[in-house]
């Protein structure tokens, strides 16, 4: 393992003290830290010895892995090239076939103990050969993997609950890394994919601090999944009008209504689409059109059907049934009658 550290590292590839402390300035407000903490962030980043990372890929579709490579503010280069030590990834490693292997068995042994272990897709229980590397199932891997790893990162909902492998019927007998893992200490980094700066800020705190950053219930980081796509949309004022879209191509949608008529899931998910957004901060799903459907939150794939309302699905579990029926449904159109009662006074008026 090399023992140089992250700042040695980054000022040996050329990067400057500016750059260096603008990506403290992002990572530090992406993780939600106050604003103060930012110089300690950097001296502990730039002290601290870059950590050995083994990414397994098991069931899934590559979108996780092209979502960081998408990444911005914390980028790819300066984080997974620099700050953590790569050992082992197949879509970006050049290394292919025994020689993958070899290295990822090589930094294991190395790092026994110590590694971060990423895994992202979800693991099979059915039958070993419905998913297999070098001719290992994945859920060997896993268990052999875990064993030595200090902490797991379920990376992207099929590795967090199963995700669209495990919807109905499952054929495959997908399950979480939670499912299998019980004595780790995991994070679950929700979405379909996931969004590029929460990867990468929950990487850095880790590379800075050695710890893992505080869990929701479901084990997803606070700072990130502790509020509703809802909470913080830009669309909300026009729900809490009673303002919304009856359909895709309507005045109502033109004029960006709100879409909870048409099947979107924001009161329910917990995420930070509607404020870190997508490539580079431009946009979101609910920004371009479409309704949030759910994707990091447990078997979104199996809650309801994408474009009816949460007040007429099945939403899953007692928590988002609540907070659907209870606060989405009941607030929203309680406050679409009030307004159309209103309108109605002001027109007799």
């Amino acid at each position: 393992m090399p023992t140089i550290t992250v700042g040695e590292f980054l000022r040996s590839r050329g990067v400057t003290r500016r750059d260096f402390l603008r990506f403290c300035t992002a990572t530090t407000a992406a993780l939600g830290l106050p604003a103060a903490l930012t110089s300690r962030v950097a001296a502990a980043l730039e002290q601290a010895r870059r950590p050995s990372v083994i990414w397994l890929p098991f069931q899934e579709c590559t979108g996780c892995t092209e979502s960081i490579t998408r990444a911005h503010g914390a980028t790819l280069e300066s984080l997974i090239f620099e700050a953590i030590s790569l050992d082992y990834q197949h879509t970006l490693q050049a290394a292919a076939g025994d020689a993958a292997e070899r290295a990822r068995e090589q930094a294991m042994k190395d790092h026994w103990g110590r590694y971060l272990l990423i895994v992202d897709g979800s693991i099979p229980t059915g039958n070993p050969g419905y998913s297999t590397i070098a001719g290992h199932d994945n859920l060997s891997m896993l268990r052999e993997a875990a064993d030595g790893a200090a902490a797991i990162v379920a990376l992207g909902s099929c590795a967090a609950f199963g995700g669209i492998p495990g919807a109905r019927p499952n054929p495959t007998g997908a399950v979480s890394v939670a499912d299998v893992v019980k004595d780790k200490p995991i994070v679950n980094v929700s979405g379909c994919p996931p969004i590029p700066v929460v990867i990468t800020a929950v990487l850095t705190q880790y590379v800075t601090f050695g710890t893992l950053p505080e869990l929701d219930a479901l084990g997803r980081p606070k700072a990130f999944y502790g509020q509703t796509i809802h909470d913080r949309c830009y669309r909300r004022p026009f729900y809490e009008r009673g303002q919304f879209a009856d359909s895709f191509d309507d005045e109502g949608a033109r004029l960006g209504w709100c879409l909870y008529k048409l099947g979107c899931r924001g009161p329910t998910t917990y995420n930070a689409c509607a404020t870190v957004k997508w490539n580079n901060g431009t946009s979101f799903p609910i920004e371009a059109g479409h309704g949030c459907i759910g994707c990091a939150e447990p078997g979104f794939w199996d809650n309801g059907g994408f474009y009816r309302p949460l007040s007429t699905g099945n939403w899953g579990s007692a928590r988002t049934v609540g907070t659907a029926i209870g606060v989405g449904a009941a607030l929203g159109i309680a406050s679409a009658a009030l307004a159309r009662k209103r309108q109605r006074d002001a027109e007799g008026a």
